[in-house]
């Protein structure tokens, strides 16, 4: 009995790079001679290797003195390497030598020896489904050439061993898949194993065969002339007798012999069409799959159901979208309730109708020369499989139909007209396109959206089946240890079955994230993914492949229209494609016309500038209606609400084919130019009563939009770049896409040349509007600013962008008392956005001065202008506001309502940073109503959007949120917490308004008190109070002094602490304050003071002007 190893959890794998795991994880065998030691084990694993042979492998004739020494310390470092617990059981030492103590199953070139000798006795005794299946298992354990770690050790007759017997082993298998009557598929594989072995006359009477069986039977003669040739010119020999024969037997037309075996498919294999029905039992000629079915169940289900209603169903998809795995599938779940059969039909290397018909008769086994009962039978191919099909309930499967599609209608429309109880399953690019068809169009596998949590993302079909091919080289493999990559891989593949497959198996030499960041690159997809199953037919091993094929199949007019086609980022609509295809023509013909000009002048010639080529014809328009309708049902493009896209490897092919046929640039400038157009149409939109309608206009077109300027940012074209930012200021500003707009402006200004001053002006409003806070600092604003204004021209009003600009980043600043003359200029402006806007931002600047009611008679006039324009966002600003307003007067549950209305505004634009924003303002006023559940929910919703957006100020508010509902708790140690990080946040902005860190350091300045630091609490308070005073902020200013009421009490001075509270409201201009900390302080003071004491030294503050309260508070 073997005596195995104790630690059956160590697999070892030689056919391929050498390797070792445990329990799936890869086990570093580093070092060259370590790894030749444990070669030369495994590739004998379970007998005993010499020691001698041990030796001449690993030093060859360079042996050291001591080698006897430097083998045992190499054994050593083997054993440590592989786990002390069993080493010395795994490695074992015998009288003559060492042996791996390791069972055929952990050994991958043991457990091969075991398959392929199942495999062949499987074929030998006639079943050849079972051998098929067994040697495909035994060939799968191949993951590359045999390693270098054994090829340089002396042991080249091993190597040539075990790659003859891989050879051997294929041959077997596709003998055992030419019994099966499976030809046509083979044909691609042989032709690739005879380039490497021209010499093996076993495989050229196989392709001999699989081509006759495949209905080629001029090819397949010719393919013996090959090899007559070969073994003369390469052996002087001529060929063996029994491939003479088989030449002879298909020069007659007969049915060449099989191997000396019987072919079977099952029970009753080898019988065909007719054997199977006499025989009974389960029928057809479906091969046994090698892997998991996964992503695509409800798919199945849906094709099922439509195959039970309808007689023809074809199932429609792109190039790798599992059609063929989804059909084998389909057909093995309804074979239960077809009594004669389902039969697979490979049509990949059909040609003609009449090499259809052969296929279809090879399929069921209907071919000419075979024995009775089929011997009757009409020698018309088509009416013998016709009479054959004739009173059989079946199912055929037509795999691959789109290279032959009219052939494919035909003869599957006359089938079902003839044999009406024959179904047919079909899949294709694009449809038949016969009556009765009904088909299904395979979508992508279902895609977890970027950033998902790795527990959900895990769900997806994609990434399922992504980890389940991924355990098939790495076994044990999890995906939730790299999910973001994982996520990141299938969403680049667009969910295509075949693509990630192979990006999976690449799994056996890269992680995730580096699949991921090559996939990334320019042509990375198509070099990564260039390896697929060998057996697999030569159009699905390679992604380039795949495409390939179908752009194989479109006409001249689709090719040109499918790589103009790539240059749209996130799809198109009709009328942007008819624009782009039509401006490129025109342009075209315009360089043809002035090429012909300067040859004319410059004399006779035969040159052509390859840059004119491409493109119709002079006079020829194309029908882009028609050859985008072709190019829909060829599965090239995908046609969905209203848009034309491609799926990105569909996208990238096609951008190589723009790129190589010289229309590059043309078709790039024309995109430009007209999302440019369009751009600019929509922007007055923007802020009318046209606004949503315009923001999904610009949105579903925003990868259009960003494509288009950064052409022209690159191709240094400044006064387009800055149209296109121009045009898009306001839409990053409204959706809160405020990054991009600051950096893309930033470049649109950086291009040399750029346009007119007030173009150049408006793209200086667009930066600083949303570069201050994250690119711009306050003082390289006000240089912005300042050029800006003078680049105004005094006779035509400014554009509504620059109008605004100066006045809010004023405000904004803490420039309350500057921006009032700023904010006057607005009034005059003939655009009523811009008046309203005016109204609301001089409301702002009376709630900064305390002038409360004022302010509010602002907003509501501001309100009404808005709501007059159709202005969502504008009314939804002045209606926060206002809610602001009502909560600092106690009016807590009409400011939420007021809230609410405007958040139901800014949720239907998609304006993020404003919608965070509100809902912030909101959690506040729920909290004084003691919801802190709910307050607590929103916050938590808010942040997570901040982050997304990449909004640090947002973030840095939220927390100092979160720090106040902890030290309203008594929680000051998760309190100081969360001030800290909101402070090291706006550290790290470029630019903070001083009203941010002013807040938070009045906030930190009575923790200080509650802590009992009360040096600390006046430094921090002090630095609050000249901070807010400095801006002009009253509010801020208040709020300030309020905290600095709370140390006077600390220090025992309760009548100081009534008099700044009651100077905090006359400051703020609201009579009743109800915030946490005024209603908290004021309790404290009274139960010090009494009521009346208090509300003595409470009007006594009342009575003071704003700068003795202040000088007050810092006195404290």
């Amino acid at each position: 009995m073997e005596r195995v190893s104790s630690d059956p959890s160590l697999t070892f794998a030689i056919l391929g790079p050498l390797e070792v795991r445990r329990d799936g994880e890869v086990v570093e065998i580093a070092g060259q001679r370590l790894r030749t030691l444990l070669g030369l084990l495994v590739l004998d694993a379970g007998r005993t290797v010499p020691v001698e042979r041990l030796i001449a492998g690993i030093w060859d004739e360079q042996v050291p003195s001591g080698v006897g020494n430097a083998l045992q310390a190499l054994i050593s470092r083997l054993r440590s390497a592989l786990g002390k617990n069993h080493a010395r059981r795994l490695v074992v030492a015998e009288p003559a030598g060492y042996r791996l103590a390791a069972g055929p199953d952990q050994v991958d070139v043991r457990r091969f020896a075991l398959l392929a000798r199942a495999g062949q006795a499987a074929l030998a005794a006639g079943d050849a489904r079972t051998a098929a299946a067994t040697l495909r298992e035994a060939l799968a354990l191949w993951r590359g050439p045999v390693p270098a770690e054994l090829a340089g050790a002396g042991l080249a007759a091993d190597v040539a061993r075990l790659e003859s017997g891989r050879l051997s082993v294929a041959e077997d298998r596709i003998e055992a898949e030419l019994l099966l009557g499976r030809p046509a598929g083979l044909i691609d594989e042989l032709s690739g194993l005879l380039t490497a072995h021209p010499l093996r006359e076993r495989l050229h009477a196989q392709r001999m065969r699989a081509l006759y069986g495949a209905g080629r039977r001029v090819e397949a003669l010719a393919a013996y002339e090959t090899a007559r040739r070969t073994f003369r010119d390469e052996l002087g020999a001529d060929p063996s007798p029994s491939l003479t024969e088989l030449h002879l037997t298909m020069l007659r037309d007969d049915p060449p012999p099989p191997e000396d075996v019987t072919p079977t498919t099952g029970p009753h294999a080898g019988q065909g069409l007719e054997g199977a029905l006499s025989a009974g039992g389960r029928r057809g000629n479906l091969r046994a799959r090698l892997t998991s079915f996964v992503g695509r169940e409800d798919d199945l289900d849906h094709t099922a159901d439509l195959l039970s209603a309808h007689r023809l169903v074809t199932l429609i998809g792109p190039g790798g979208a599992g059609k063929t795995r989804l059909a084998t599938e389909v057909a093995e779940a309804v074979a239960a309730t077809m009594p004669d059969g389902v039969w697979l039909a490979e049509l990949a290397s059909v040609s003609d109708e009449t090499g259809l018909v052969q296929s279809l008769l090879s399929a069921l086994d209907l071919r000419d020369g075979r024995p009775l009962p089929l011997a009757s039978l009409p020698r018309d191919p088509f009416e013998r499989l016709v009479r054959a099909l004739r009173g059989k309930r079946l199912l055929i499967v037509l795999d691959n139909c789109e290279h032959i599609v009219e052939q494919a209608a035909r003869v599957a429309d006359q089938v079902l007209a003839d044999c009406p109880d024959v179904r047919i399953l079909a899949t294709s690019r694009e449809p038949l396109g016969i009556t009765g068809e009904v088909t299904w169009t395979l979508p992508p596998l279902g895609l977890p959206p970027a950033g998902a949590d790795p527990a959900d993302a895990a769900g997806y079909p994609a990434v399922r089946l992504f980890a389940d091919r991924a355990a098939a080289v790495r076994p044990g493999y999890r995906v939730r240890q790299d999910a973001g990559p994982v996520v990141a891989i299938c969403r680049a593949l667009d969910g295509l079955p075949l693509a990630i497959e192979l990006a999976a198996a690449r799994l056996r030499s890269l992680t995730a994230e580096e699949i991921a960041a090559r996939l990334g690159a320019r042509e990375g997809r198509f070099r990564l993914l260039s390896s697929g199953s060998r057996t697999a037919q030569a159009r699905h091993q390679t992604l380039r492949a795949v495409v390939e094929w179908s752009w194989n199949l479109l006409d001249e007019e689709e090719r040109t229209l499918g790589r103009r086609l790539s240059v749209f980022a996130g799809g198109a609509t009709l009328d942007s494609i008819e624009h782009l295809h039509a401006a490129t023509d025109e342009r075209l013909r315009s360089r043809r016309a002035d090429a012909t000009v300067e040859r004319l002048q410059d004399g006779p010639s035969d040159a052509t500038d390859e840059r004119f080529q491409g493109g119709p014809a002079d006079g020829a328009a194309h029908d882009v209606l028609g050859s985008l309708a072709r190019l829909v049902d060829k599965s090239f493009v995908i046609f969905d609400a209203g848009r034309y896209r491609m799926l990105e490897t569909i996208r990238a092919y096609a951008a190589e084919r723009l790129d190589e046929s010289g229309e590059l640039d043309v078709v790039r400038r024309a995109h430009a130019v007209h999302f440019t157009e369009l751009a600019e149409a929509a922007e007055p939109g923007l802020r009318t009563g046209e606004q949503i309608d315009r923001l999904a206009e610009l949105s579903a077109e925003h990868e259009n939009l960003s494509t288009a300027l950064r052409w022209a940012i690159e191709s240094g074209a400044g006064e387009p770049a800055l149209r296109l930012v121009g045009a898009l200021g306001w839409y990053w500003w409204l959706r809160g896409h405020r990054l991009e707009g600051a950096l893309r402006s930033r470049e649109a200004l950086a291009v040399p040349g750029g346009g007119p001053a007030p173009l150049r002006a408006m793209n200086l409003a667009i930066h600083v509007l949303n570069g201050v806070g994250l690119l711009l600092s306050w003082e390289e604003a006000m240089v912005m600013l300042t050029e800006m204004r003078e680049l105004r021209s005094p006779e035509v009003a400014p554009h509504p962008l620059v109008a605004l600009a100066g006045p809010m980043f004023v405000l904004s600043g803490g420039g309350a008392p500057q921006s009032e003359a700023l904010v006057a200029e607005m009034s005059g402006h003939p655009d009523p956005w811009v008046v309203a806007t005016g109204m609301l931002l001089r409301g702002l600047t009376h709630y900064s001065a305390g002038r409360i009611e004022q302010g509010e008679r602002e907003t509501l006039t501001a309100l009404d202008g808005y709501r007059t324009i159709g202005d969502r966002w504008g009314a939804a600003t002045a209606l926060a506001t206002l809610s602001d307003v009502h909560l600092l007067r106690g009016e807590s549950e009409l400011g939420i309502e007021v809230m609410r209305e405007a958040l139901e505004l800014v949720d239907a634009l998609g304006a993020l940073e404003d919608t965070a924003y509100m809902r912030a303002r909101l959690a506040l006023g729920l909290n004084l109503l003691g919801r802190r559940a709910e307050a607590e929910r929103l916050l938590r919703d808010i942040a997570q959007v901040a982050a997304d957006s990449g909004d640090q100020l947002g973030e840095a508010g939220i927390l100092a949120v979160w720090g106040e509902f902890a030290r309203q708790d008594g929680d000051l140690g998760s309190a100081r917490e969360h001030y800290a990080r909101a402070l090291s946040m706006m550290d790290a902005s470029v630019a903070v308004p001083v009203q941010m860190i002013s807040a938070v350091n009045s906030s930190l300045g009575l923790l200080a008190v509650q802590e009992g630091d009360l040096d600390g609490a006046r430094r921090l308070l002090t630095l609050a109070l000249k901070q807010a005073t400095e801006v002009g902020d009253a509010q801020l200013t208040g709020i300030a002094v309020i905290a600095c009421a709370g140390l006077a009490l600390a220090h025992g001075r309760a009548e100081e602490a009534a008099a700044l509270l009651g100077g905090a409201e006359v400051i703020k201009g609201i009579a009743a304050v109800v915030d946490f900390d005024h209603v908290r302080l004021t309790a404290d003071a009274k139960a010090a003071l009494g009521d009346r004491e208090f509300l003595r030294h409470l009007e006594r503050g009342r009575g003071m002007d704003q700068d003795d309260v202040v000088a007050l508070a810092l006195r404290t």
